[in-house]
């Protein structure tokens, strides 16, 4: 069994099982990416709530694991190299459990090529520009009194909506098989309904999308990953 102790983020969240996957994350739609990976690819884990305060974020426990002061973040105390791994950025995580299970990351060469590439589509396009549409749509920058900023986002969401829809015409998943890049790409279509921007954007109109994240929240594991970890600590 890995001795985790040396971590400083256990100091703040004390591991329960040091043999597993160590999970410190949000149920935001980067969050729930690592948590859903989890639950498909069968890999242990513990969950640890991280909320995205900055008593919590912010906290030397937490910058010690990611400097960058943003969930979700891991430790694997089974890492490749036969010591505890730790990772942080969603995208590079979903990467790394795919190569270590074998799953969810095409059979080939070409397959994985693919796969990465609309894993980057969601990490450089979608979820930046789905964000800030949520800032300037439900917080903080709902309130200015300039509407281009959020006419901005809103056009950019529509055109990202166009690709994704367009390349699900004749496809049930994005890359072919079911693979990481769902799990990275649809949580952010989820994410309009929190932002109450659904129909800012027209998502009904894009049926192709509009039925692709229908098919991924029926997932069981996508089910329960949704809820991983609680919002609120244990």
């Amino acid at each position: 069994m890995a001795d985790l102790s040396t971590f400083e983020i256990t100091d703040k969240w004390s591991p329960k099982d040091t043999s597993v996957l160590q999970l410190y994350s949000f149920p935001t739609p980067n969050g729930v990416k690592v948590s859903i990976a989890l639950e498909e690819m069968g890999i242990p884990y513990e969950a640890h709530t991280v909320t995205l305060s900055d008593a919590d974020v912010k906290s030397p426990a937490f910058l010690s694991l990611n400097p960058n002061n943003k969930i979700p973040a891991i430790i694997d105390p089974n890492g490749p190299d036969g010591k505890p791994l730790t990772l942080f950025e969603s995208g590079a995580i979903l990467i790394y459990l795919g190569e270590k299970s074998g799953q969810l990351l095409g059979t080939t060469a070409s397959q994985k090529a693919q796969i990465i590439q609309w894993l980057m589509f969601q990490m450089g396009g979608l979820g930046p520009m789905f964000g800030q549409l949520g800032f300037f749509y439900k917080f903080a920058g709902s309130n200015w009194e300039d509407k281009r900023p959020q006419q901005r986002y809103i056009g950019e969401a529509k055109r990202l909506l166009g690709v994704i829809d367009g390349v699900l015409e004749d496809k049930t998943w994005i890359a072919g098989d079911y693979s990481i890049a769902d799990i990275a790409i649809a949580p952010w279509l989820r994410a309009l309904d929190f932002y109450g921007a659904r129909d800012a954007v027209g998502f009904g109109d894009y049926k192709n999308a509009a039925a692709y994240l229908d098919r991924f929240l029926e997932r069981p594991a996508v089910v329960k990953g949704l809820q991983i970890p609680p919002r609120e600590p244990a």
